[in-house]
């Protein structure tokens, strides 16, 4: 009877030893897997950072130039708007001087009439 349970005694040793040897195994392939898979995860991670970081740079580089053509297209808009209060004050002087022309003839048309 000793014999016989130190026999099944061993063999549960030795089964016991080759569950935990497997159990052990799976936990280090497990603990391999999930350091891939954050290893994997932090690499996207990383790209995805790096991918957002330039579009933002592309996107302030593009805003500027945005800015910048605002700017120029608003110092146009007021030099045309000079421009044409000028072109204005010139053609008020010229109606007045056309009119003032049309007096004089008219004076003169007058007096050659007489």
């Amino acid at each position: 009877q000793l014999h016989l349970t130190t026999s099944e005694k061993n063999e549960l040793t030795k089964s016991l030893e080759m569950v935990q040897n497997q159990l052990q195994e799976k936990e280090r392939k497990i603990k391999r897997e999930i350091s891939e898979y954050k290893d994997r995860l932090l690499h996207t991670e990383r790209e995805h950072q790096e991918a957002l970081t330039e579009a933002n740079r592309k996107n302030e580089v593009e805003i500027e130039a945005c800015h910048e053509k605002i700017s120029s297209l608003e110092h146009f808009i007021s030099s045309q708007k000079l421009e044409i209060e000028h072109l204005k004050s010139n053609k008020e002087q010229l109606n007045n001087s056309l009119k003032e022309a049309n007096q004089a003839l008219g004076e003169l048309l007058k007096t050659k009439v007489r």
